[in-house]
């Protein structure tokens, strides 16, 4: 009997169902949630819960890899039992309950009880974070199957040209809550806020996604008067994995050579599933086959926003009067997308049919695949450049000094046992020069005749600072402690300052108070963000000086010597400790060029190959199926990742692109013996055939006497 369906006598707007413009609503909201929160997610758990790199790519990756095996459980519900419009209100709450947690888990004052600025029990927000993300993978991937499906079921018969249009609106909605929360939510993230210690403002970042879902929810459920609601009718999945199940049992229990073969192993279902349910089930199974290299593609592809995330933190993200935060970068992938997918289908493929080029769908598939491994190599390349740029800290027996001269004569720095010598212009700094801890005793620091000698009571792993100074009643030298021995992190700057005049000042940078400084003493380093100058202010009791910071760049550190105030401006000279971070943001374009022009013509075609290749009450198995493939790609790299153990990360990459293209060498092997077939053809001759056994009523009590034998022997 068929499903009775309610409210099919829908409002109308411009020959459209009025109700689907509250699904298009509801998912540019919930997508504008669902990747905002992602796109920050990486820094999140690097930054804030203090989880390494690998860990973080890790946990990152698990995460998006539930949210792609839980569709399969959200059809199951709504086909099943509750419904597409029931399942989408239910886990829509799970979900929003989700992001709330997100939210909750990122405040610093929930558990910062002494107010030093970090969390004092970070397992508390690790539990929630945890919480929150397996809510939100539930929700996520349970309505993924439903809404398009359900925005379908909103047409008449007579409404295909709406439909498909529908279709099309609805993926611009996807593409535009993805571009736009992509944009605003690393830009939240930066911001500073707290209550009782100003961080980067995760909560916010968090926060408005969760807003966003909650207003998809009430948005959803305001149409509901307007929806036609189908009633669930069993899913195609179940029947299809019962008929594999059955042909499976059934030729183990017939696996005895006194029972004659058959055609294929499927059709030792037919003593109980209908010829029509085994022949499209072997049509799947073909298409289904073929995807088991394809996860290999989405293991490269969605490390945009784990590995290529952390990337961009190295790099120097100052585009001119904008300044691009490292999670920004991932929103290259869809505005190229939305440039890429017209331009292929109407320049690229129109050419390569004019040069008579055979480009068949399995063949586009092949070079997406061999594109991601391109621009794992561009990505490989990029990080080699950033990697000579990093500075080379001390190792556990060695440690490293910098000598600072803040006379006004030259300097010549001795170390001792090594003879090593060193001359030191006024107002200079040397670079960091490394010694085995266990051999340095003594510093001899001189200015022409007169010299003085320091003991170097120095730890392995460390790096000092030597400022020396001639003055009139003698030679002053100091060995500061720098304890910093890791570039800053999120294109950050560290900053500490040096007072080289006679008086004691007081020193503010920006809302920054580095407190009294008497003549020739440091202050420790603070932590600035990059890519802007500050006021800097010197006082003293007679007077007050200013001056503008230069600008530092991103990820570096600096010592600023205060040398005299003059004229109300502050004298000043500055010495780079780390160098900032070199290598340019823009460099990761052309690997993100490259990856979306693989995503265009493996994802899109992939997709269209599947739909043309499967019958037409199994798209949503082949969906089930193509979603996997993203869920098992995102296992396959915390399976690499963890164990190749590489050290170097340009390697990592290179990895990944060799296993991308032996991949794509089986895949093209696969694909060469394949045979396309018409499923309208096969369906239609299925169709003659049952005509037939209806006519001929002998023919069929004999085909049923048959299956009833075989069962039974």
């Amino acid at each position: 009997m068929a499903a009775k369906s309610k409210g099919s006598k829908q409002p109308g707007c411009f020959g459209y169902p009025l109700s689907i413009f509250f699904i298009v609503i509801n998912e540019f909201c919930e997508r504008f949630s669902y990747y905002g929160m992602r796109a920050v997610l990486v820094l999140y758990f690097k930054y804030f819960l203090r989880w390494d790199d690998n860990f973080s790519t890790a946990i990152y990756h698990t995460f998006v890899a539930l949210c792609y095996l839980t569709p399969i459980l959200g059809a199951l519900i709504a086909d099943s039992w509750l419904g597409k419009f029931k399942t989408i209100v239910s886990l829509s709450i799970v979900y929003t309950i989700g992001q709330a947690v997100m939210a909750v888990s990122s405040i610093n004052d929930l558990t910062d009880h002494n107010r030093d600025g970090a969390p004092d029990s970070i397992a508390t927000h690790i539990a929630l974070s945890m919480t929150g993300l397996i809510l939100i993978a539930l929700g996520t991937g349970g309505i993924k199957p439903c809404v398009s499906a359900f925005g379908g079921d909103q047409f008449e018969d007579h409404q295909e040209k709406q439909r498909s249009r529908f279709f099309s609106l609805f993926y611009l909605a996807i593409n535009a809550g993805s571009l736009i929360s992509t944009v605003i939510t690393p830009i939240l993230r930066a911001q500073q806020c707290g209550i009782h210690s100003k961080q980067q403002c995760y909560p916010l970042a968090f926060g408005v996604p969760a807003a966003l879902m909650a207003v998809s929810l009430i948005v959803f459920v305001i149409g509901s008067g307007m929806y036609k609601k189908v009633q669930p009718q069993g899913n195609i999945m179940v029947q299809v994995c019962k008929c594999i199940g059955f042909a499976i049992k059934n030729r183990f229990r017939h696996r005895s050579k006194a029972y004659p073969k058959r055609e294929h192993w499927l059709d030792w279902a037919s003593e109980k599933y209908s010829k029509r349910l085994i022949t499209q089930t072997k049509m799947v199974l073909k298409v289904l086959f073929l995807y088991i290299p394809l996860p290999m593609f989405w293991a490269l592809f969605d490390q945009q926003g784990s590995r290529w995330t952390l990337q961009a933190t190295t790099m120097d993200g100052n585009f001119g009067a904008i300044q691009i935060q490292p999670d920004q970068m991932q929103t290259v992938n869809p505005i190229l997308i939305v440039i890429m997918v017209p331009i292929m289908d109407a320049v690229i493929y129109p050419l390569i049919k004019k040069c008579k080029i055979n480009f068949t769908p399995l063949r586009k598939i092949t070079v997406g695949m061999f594109l991601a491994g391109l621009a794992f190599i561009a990505a490989a390349l990029v990080q080699l450049q950033i990697d000579k740029t990093l500075p080379v800290f001390p190792a556990s027996g060695q440690s490293q000094i910098k000598t600072i001269n803040l006379g006004a004569d030259n300097a010549r720095v001795t170390f001792l046992p090594q003879n090593v010598n060193v001359t030191v212009e006024p107002l200079h700094g040397t670079d960091y020069r490394t010694f085995e801890t266990s051999r340095l005793q003594h510093v001899v620091v001189a200015y022409g005749s007169n010299n003085t000698t320091l003991n170097a009571p120095i730890t392995g792993g460390e790096r000092y600072t030597l400022t020396v100074k001639n003055t009139v009643s003698g030679i002053d030298a100091q060995l500061l402690f720098d304890n910093v021995t890791s570039k800053p992190e999120e294109g950050k700057n560290l900053i500490r300052f040096i007072n080289n005049s006679p008086w004691t000042v007081n020193v503010t940078m920006g809302g920054a108070d580095f407190g009294e400084l008497t003549p020739l003493s440091a202050t420790n380093y603070s932590v600035f963000s990059g890519g802007r100058t500050d006021k800097i202010v010197v006082s003293t009791n007679a007077d007050s000086c200013t001056a503008t910071s230069n600008s530092l760049g991103f990820g570096g550190a600096y010592t600023i010597i205060i040398n005299e105030c003059s004229g109300n401006v502050a004298a000043l000279n500055y010495s780079q400790d780390i160098p900032p971070n070199t290598v340019h943001m823009a460099w990761q374009i052309p690997q993100y060029f490259i990856l979306t022009c693989g995503e265009v013509v493996f994802s899109v075609t992939g997709l269209e190959f599947s739909y043309s290749q499967a019958p037409s009450n199994m798209k949503s198995v082949l969906q089930a199926g193509w979603l996997l493939t993203v869920a098992v790609g995102n296992i396959i790299v915390l399976i690499v990742a963890g164990a190749s153990k590489l050290s170097q990360q340009w390697a990592e990459y290179v990895l990944f692109a060799a296993l991308l293209f032996a991949v794509c060498i089986i895949f093209s092997i696969m694909a060469y013996f394949y045979t396309y077939i018409d499923p309208n053809e096969i369906e239609a001759q299925l169709d003659e055939e049952e005509k037939q056994v209806k006519k001929d009523p002998d023919l069929q009590e004999k085909e049923e006497k048959e299956a009833e034998a075989v069962s039974r022997m």
